[in-house]
């Protein structure tokens, strides 16, 4: 009985591993049908009479383009995957500072002249030099926030302590909101959400956490007051019909192009309310898809949304490292309340702000960089000894 003990040891291990690479195929998996079907209904909504699906130059085409990007975030999905998420730790937390720190840089580069590219108002954009391509920087704090955060409530600091810990965690959070919150205020309270819970996660008391966050209070309201569009965003959200045609018409003509598909669709490529919704690739993408696939084609991009959660939740209750427990926990926060966020604006839940859906909405820097995250999700899934659902 004891010379059989080593070799059951050995296959039970084996199985552990078999158990966690399933997990991480099945994240690239999940993630890249989502991005797939992100693709399919880009190049349907670019559709329309009187503009032809392709252009010359084949790069102005805006659903070709988006499968150059959809290509790219998925080489660095599996890029990411391969790569052990333990570099991050490296140097205590080191690697993952000077990352923070380069990607607030680049993210301060929007406000030079000549490199910063406005939209709507705001410069959350930044133009790459010698070409028409451009992208948000914003993308490159929403992944290296959460990656400092998880080694450094780790390695450096005792998250218990409010002065010594806490307070020096959330002015770095200050410093990351603040900055892309001055033009992209969705994107700076979906850090703020997600580092929150984070430190929550991380062992931060209640009480402490509230404490931090009543100067958060009155910098977001002024971040809310000092774009006058926020504030009529705010004001034409309880009554989008008091001005139809014009700051009320995106609302509005969202729920008209969901409503419009019914339970099955028109068939896609066969949406013709899509037509008259701004922004229909990008952060109303949503409501074309529940146009063209009906009210049960929504569900079903929900459903796999919410498988995608389900499979980082097993990475997270099942890895036994505390930095890939911290760290997988704050990616499937981000991705589940950017997602949430994003429906909740298509269908007139909550006021209109520019947040796509996560894999599905068009855009080079979300694809690629979301992309990226969820590569280091599946490194940590491989890693921790992960079983996917029914394996266990």
């Amino acid at each position: 009985m004891m010379d059989m003990d080593p070799s059951l040891s050995e296959s039970e291990c084996l199985t552990t591993e078999e158990r966690a690479h399933a997990t991480s195929v099945w994240i690239v998996a999940v993630a890249g049908g989502l991005m797939a079907i992100g693709a399919v209904m880009t190049f349907s909504a670019s559709t329309s009479i009187d503009h032809p699906l392709v252009i010359w130059p084949v790069w102005e085409t805006e659903a070709i383009r988006q499968l150059a990007f959809v290509t790219t975030g998925l080489l660095a999905m599996l890029l990411m995957a391969r790569v052990p998420y333990t570099w991050f730790a490296l140097g205590r937390g080191s690697l993952a500072l000077l990352l923070l720190v380069l990607a607030l840089g680049v993210a301060s580069l929007v406000f030079v002249p000549g490199l910063g590219v406005a939209s709507h108002g705001a410069y959350r954009w930044l133009k790459i030099p010698g070409t028409n391509s451009r992208f948000q920087p914003s993308e490159l704090v929403k992944g290296a926030l959460p990656i400092f955060l998880a080694t450094w409530t780790v390695y450096r600091v005792n998250i218990r302590k409010f002065w010594t810990g806490l307070l020096p965690m959330g002015i770095v959070i200050g410093i990351c909101a603040g900055s892309i919150g001055k033009e992209d205020f969705g994107t700076a309270a979906l850090l703020a959400m997600v580092a929150g819970g984070m430190l929550l996660v991380a062992g931060a008391k209640l009480w402490h956490l509230v404490l931090l966050a009543l100067p958060a209070i009155p910098a977001f309201g002024y971040l809310i007051l000092s774009k006058s569009h926020r504030v009529d965003r705010l004001t034409i959200f309880l009554d989008p019909f008091q001005d139809a045609a014009g700051k009320g018409y995106q609302i509005i003509q969202s729920l008209c192009t969901i409503i419009s598909g019914g339970w099955w669709g028109r068939g896609l490529g066969n949406g013709f309310v899509k037509g008259y919704l701004p922004e229909a690739r990008n952060d109303f993408i949503f409501a074309v898809i529940c146009e063209e696939l009906g009210i049960i084609g929504g569900i079903a991009v929900i459903g796999l949304l919410l498988t995608f959660l389900w499979l980082g939740r097993g990475v997270v209750v099942r890895c036994a490292d505390p930095v890939g427990r911290l760290l997988a926990f704050g990616i499937v926060l981000l991705f589940g309340l950017q997602a949430a966020m994003n429906i909740a604006v298509v269908t007139a839940s909550v006021p209109t702000k520019g947040i796509a859906l996560p894999l599905v909405s068009a855009g080079g820097s979300g694809t690629v960089f979301l992309g990226a995250l969820v590569g280091v999700l599946a490194s940590i899934a491989r890693r921790s000894g992960s079983a996917p659902p029914g394996k266990a």
